[in-house]
């Protein structure tokens, strides 16, 4: 590492000490955090305040960095090994202790043993790991990831792995990829189910894919009024196989962002205010590379101003900031991933944050960010939030409500202006489509005609209830058993 790096400052990857700490487990937390993180170095001889380079005694030199060695040595449990060196900077001279990122995680503080003793760096500090994350460590010292993990005690059945069989094949010939039969015995070769004693079991892997049984297993899709949290405008919890959950969180937002078109000489073309290639990629790596053992689930939010992609877990295994936007790729879910990428799912390692902004670039958008947390990773894709005046007619969106994006005829839909008569009664385009869904089954729950309209089920209660005060429509029965009448 050149002067220029080591010495500008304080990071996640260095620090400072102006001498040794009379005791050894002021500087041991940065050792531990940094083994377990993504490597490191300490440099004694450096104010951490000013960054003025202060020195270590010449006659002391040796006999330093020989008790640094025995320190570090003695106190960390696995045994850390460190490269210790000095360092002449400004004629003086500082010690630099570099620590590798290490394999057999979790390192901690012998001392004070592994519950208590086992650190991370986060943000330039090193901090105590939670117990979700020394169980991480723990298996990524022992090269395996928790899908892998068989799942005790859940019943394998033929349905569900039949199921599970045929919906790979059904991805891979929507993907364009070469068609092959999925039978029970590639499930085996993929150690999605294992034999053991002649009996099935279940990995965890399989479990994601085929039910709900974890319930951190979901995925919560939002919109919001404005640019935070305060005013919810509709939500949805998904549930299920996880390349379900996907296909239904990608249709939410398509739903509420914007649809327009564009007129190319005499053909009409529709798109999306954003990029479909990057809502896909940022819901499906959520999926692939988020913390298993974190009990928090994937979240999915829409603003005025952006959609922001949430997923439980920060960077994985020592990987750094700049290696995930360069394009490196660790894997923290090695069945899930491979499942993905059977399904064409995953084109390429490492290139999901590069297509992202890729795709944002082409669609004329702001640069997206991705922001890294220690215990989450959110990626960010920026609305444009100027009208178009370009030839589109961005407006009526995908299905979803326009006013309850963007706040127009308080909640009715962009396209219903043009109102048709019934029973002496204006109604809206939505009401119109609320009441064709009506006219073909007049048992349908109202949960069931906002799933075929495309619309959320705040909405069409609330068009329900104003045509029914209306006079329009009526409802007779229990509210399961009974059936609407559309008065004519």
């Amino acid at each position: 590492m050149g002067k220029d790096k080591l010495f500008s400052g304080e990071s996640k990857n260095i620090e400072y000490k102006v001498t040794i700490p009379d005791k050894s487990e002021k500087y041991m937390k940065t050792v531990v955090a940094f083994a377990n993180t993504q490597g490191g170095k300490l440099v004694i001889g450096i104010d951490d305040k000013t960054h003025q380079v202060v020195g270590v005694d010449k006659d002391s030199l040796f006999p330093i960095m020989d008790s640094l060695a025995n320190a570090i040595s003695d106190s960390c449990e696995p045994q850390i090994i460190p490269d210790i060196e000095p360092q002449t900077v400004d004629e003086k001279t500082v010690i630099v202790v570099t620590v590798e990122a290490g394999k057999n995680r979790p390192y901690y503080i012998k001392s004070k043993g592994k519950e208590k003793g086992t650190y991370i760096r986060v943000a330039g500090t090193s901090r105590l790991a939670y117990p979700e994350k020394i169980s991480e460590l723990e298996m990524e010292g022992a090269r395996i990831s928790w899908d892998e993990l068989t799942c005790v005690g859940y019943d394998v059945t033929e349905a569900a792995t039949q199921n599970l069989c045929k919906d790979i094949e059904d991805f891979r010939k929507k993907a364009g990829l070469s068609e092959h039969t999925v039978s029970k015995e590639q499930l085996f070769n993929w150690k999605i189910l294992k034999n053991k004693d002649d009996s099935v079991l279940a990995s965890n892997a399989y479990v994601l894919l085929t039910s709900d049984y974890f319930p951190f297993s979901k995925t919560q899709c939002a919109v919001f009024k404005g640019t935070d949290r305060t005013v919810f405008l509709d939500k949805r919890e998904y549930t299920g196989p996880i390349y379900k959950q996907i296909e239904s969180a990608v249709d939410f937002v398509l739903r509420n962002i914007r649809l327009g078109a564009t007129i190319d000489g005499l053909v009409r073309r529709e798109s999306y205010e954003l990029p479909l290639e990057a809502i896909r990629e940022m819901i499906i790596n959520a999926h692939c590379h988020r913390n298993l053992l974190d009990e928090s689930c994937i979240q999915v939010a829409i603003y005025d101003d952006r959609l922001e992609v949430t997923s439980p877990g920060g960077l994985y295994n020592g990987l750094t900031y700049e290696e995930v936007m360069s394009g490196h790729s660790k894997i923290r879910n090695k069945l899930i991933a491979n499942i993905f990428s059977q399904m064409g799912l995953v084109e390429a390692w490492g290139s999901g944050i590069r297509r992202i902004i890729g795709a944002a670039r082409e669609y004329s958008l702001p640069v997206p960010t991705v922001e890294v947390f220690d215990d989450m990773f959110r990626v960010i894709l920026f609305r444009n939030v100027q009208d178009s005046g370009n030839g589109s007619d961005f407006g009526v969106n995908g299905g979803e409500n326009f006013g309850d994006n963007f706040g127009v005829n308080g909640g009715e839909n962009f396209g219903d202006k043009n109102n048709v008569s019934k029973n002496g009664q204006k109604v809206t385009g939505t009401q119109q489509k609320i009441l064709d869904c009506i006219a073909e089954d007049k048992y349908i729950s109202a949960k069931k005609i906002a799933e075929k309209i495309g619309m959320s089920g705040r909405t069409v209660e609330n068009n329900i209830k104003k045509m029914k005060a209306s006079e329009i429509l009526a409802r007779h029965g229990s509210p399961k058993s009974g059936y609407w009448e559309i008065i004519e």
